[in-house]
């Protein structure tokens, strides 16, 4: 085989330049879509912080009254608190995530109107199902 040599001159002026013409981060607009592709892995990985704070609660309630008073201290406080009802829109979030994908493999709502229609409609849903659950679980107690 031949080797290819190139002379390493650089381009003329005008000439399109040796390197990949695929579009970069920098060119593009940030979008509601873009921004809601994001916010759903973040989301996704809040997950797994929420997780472990729920599997730390059930090992409280497991290792006996003293234990479970220090989780049940923490998690009845305005940070506790917080951090739950984060979790909780963390979870609506990403559940109705997956579902505006579940749509878009169906071919539905691709077009950019009906794109920005379904992702405006995620985070309203996400929002409001959240401050609905935290509302009832409040006026339970």
């Amino acid at each position: 085989m031949a080797d290819v040599k190139t002379s390493g001159a650089t381009p003329a002026k005008g000439s399109p330049a040796n390197r990949p013409l695929s579009p970069h981060l920098q060119i593009y607009k940030p979008s509601l879509t873009m921004m809601m592709s994001i916010v759903h892995r973040a989301t996704g990985i809040a997950l797994y912080a929420g997780t472990a704070l729920l599997a730390l609660y059930l090992l409280s309630v497991a290792s006996g009254p003293a234990s479970y008073d220090a989780a049940a201290w923490f998690f009845g406080s305005f940070i506790g608190r917080l951090v739950l009802f984060g979790y909780t829109w963390a979870l609506v979030h990403h559940l109705a995530g997956g579902v505006r994908h579940l749509i878009w493999d169906t071919g539905a709502g691709l077009d950019p109107v009906g794109r920005e229609t379904i992702v405006k409609a995620t985070l309203i849903a996400s929002v409001t199902l959240t401050v609905v659950i935290w509302v009832v679980v409040l006026a339970m107690k």
